[in-house]
This record gives structure tokens, C-alpha cells and sequence, in this order.
């Protein structure tokens, strides 16, 4: 890390060419946005073009656009407020028609670098221990709930003991009993949750196995996890972007549910008699 990299652009103003004081004006009024923004966003915002957006980075003295993002994140002060990221958005996706399609590009950006990034040493890593687990605790809060649940949902066909845990208050009741035979999985994205960071560094005080699904190696999850798994969430809008979280979570419960075939495959089946007792899903038939 080059350290303060708005000091260091700061410092190179004078030697700058028009197009780079545009962008290094940008990042000065806008210091925490282009933690979401792509190399092709911040050319848009910036009014410059995609290149001069890379060679800005290699003129700073970085290897390339994403070393120079990845220093920016560790630079940040604070997160982005919700009222700051709906800013951004409007800069961004101005163009009605174009910005619908845009979002959806986005998040298939996210997921390839979700992909790309992926340590695939550390996912299997994280398969193999909620393979074993006693007992497995989600720990997800706000937003993130949503993905706490899809795992809670699928991961409980596959295996006993799943708990989704959101709250500090009530989460002491099942806590007390947690040990080194059992897994923890915490799951924030900026901005991050404070309740979910106390649960998951207890679960690692009480020598819990504990797997961080989150979207930077700033985030607040990492100096407690024994499995790091980053997902992008990189998007200049207000709400959360999680096509790529949810995708690493489908990767996970995938590769679960593929260790304990036999054992999915007579659950279903009990799951399926029990979902026709109660008619559970809407037939098809025509009366």
C-alpha cells in the first residue's frame, strides 16, 4: 500500500494533465465514491475516458486500476451513507433506458470478480468445515439477513443444526454453548454491521471454526476468520448488491450438498412426502 492515496494525489496535481485533474478534483470533493465505482464508472462521472482512468492509476504509481481501488478502500475514513451512495447513483445511471441495463452489466461484473478473485483453496476450506460441524451459526444482520436466510433455508436439507443469528439480544441464548467443534459464518458488507462483527468475535474467542463471507479484506469480519470468502458488491447505488454473494453461497451449498449426496437425497424424499401431506405446493392440474 503506497499509504494515503488522496495525499499522494494531492501532492502530483501540478504534474497532472487536464483529464487527470479531472479525475484527482473528483476523488477530492467525492473521497469515499470511487470505492464503488469500476474503471468505466468513474471514466462516466469524471467525463474521461476509460484509459485515462488506468493510466491516472499507473501515473500514481500503481500496477493497475484495481491495486489503486484496493488502496483507495484502505484509505476510506468512513462508509458511505446511504443518502451519499444514492448521489453517486444518480451521477452514474443518468440515462433512464441505459441504466437498467447498466445495473444488470454491474452485477455480472461483480460475479467474475467474485469468481475470478475466489481462493479456492479457502472455499474448500469452508466446505470441509461446516461438512463437520456440530453445529453451524449464521450470523448475519440487516440486509444481509436476506442472505443469512437463503443459507439457513438450503443448508438445513443438507445437514443438522443451523441457526441464523441477528441480533446480540437474543442471540446469548444460543451463543453460551458454542465451542471448537462448531462453525460460525458471519456475513457483512459495507456498510458493515456492529452486531455481527461482536458475534463473530466471540464465536472465534470460543474457539469456534469461523468463515467471513464479505466483500473486502478491510472489513471489519476479516481479523476473525479462519475462512476468508470475498464476494463484490461494488455498485454505486443505495441498496445492497448481492447477485455475487448469493452466488458464492449457491457455490457452497452446492459443494456441501455433493459430500453428503445419500444423506440429501433421503432427506428430500422425507421433505417431499411431508410436502404433499400438507399440500404444501400449488398443483398444476386443471379442475
Amino acid at each position: 500500500m503506497m499509504g494515503n492515496v488522496y495525499h499522494n494525489i494531492a501532492g502530483k496535481k501540478a504534474k497532472m494533465s487536464k483529464s487527470q485533474l479531472k479525475i484527482a478534483n473528483y476523488m477530492l470533493e467525492n473521497p469515499n465514491a470511487v470505492s464503488f465505482l469500476t474503471v468505466g464508472k468513474l471514466a462516466k462521472v469524471t467525463g474521461v475516458s476509460e484509459a485515462t482512468v488506468v493510466r491516472f492509476a499507473t501515473f500514481l504509481g500503481y500496477t493497475g486500476y484495481t491495486e489503486f481501488q484496493q488502496d483507495v478502500q484502505d484509505s476510506l475514513q468512513h462508509q458511505l451513507t446511504t443518502s451519499e451512495r444514492l448521489k453517486i447513483s444518480k451521477q452514474v445511471y443518468d440515462e433512464k433506458e441505459k441504466g437498467v441495463d447498466e445495473i444488470f452489466r454491474d452485477d455480472m461484473e461483480n460475479i467474475k470478480a467474485t469468481m475470478e478473485g475466489l481462493n479456492v483453496e479457502d472455499f474448500h476450506h469452508a466446505v470441509n468445515y461446516i461438512l463437520n460441524a456440530r453445529k453451524i451459526y449464521i450470523l448475519a444482520n440487516r440486509s444481509a439477513v436476506s442472505l443469512g436466510v437463503f443459507l439457513q433455508y438450503y443448508l438445513s436439507m443438507i445437514v443438522d443444526n443451523v441457526e441464523l443469528l441477528h441480533s446480540v439480544e437474543t442471540a446469548s441464548d444460543s451463543l453460551y454453548q458454542i465451542n471448537k467443534d462448531d462453525v460460525a459464518i458471519g456475513i457483512s458488507f459495507a456498510r458493515y454491521t456492529k452486531s455481527t462483527t461482536e458475534l463473530f468475535s466471540y464465536a472465534k474467542d470460543k474457539g469456534a471454526k469461523t468463515i467471513a463471507i464479505t466483500d473486502n479484506l478491510v472489513s471489519p469480519l476479516i481479523p476473525y476468520a479462519d475462512v476468508p470468502l470475498k464476494a463484490a458488491s461494488q455498485m454505486p447505488i443505495f441498496i445492497d448488491s448481492f447477485a455475487a454473494p448469493l452466488s458464492l453461497i449457491n457455490a457452497l451449498i452446492t459443494f456441501v450438498s455433493r459430500e453428503k449426496q445419500e444423506d440429501v437425497h433421503e432427506r428430500l424424499e422425507e421433505l417431499e412426502d411431508i410436502w404433499r401431506h400438507f399440500d404444501v405446493f400449488q398443483s398444476n392440474k386443471f379442475e
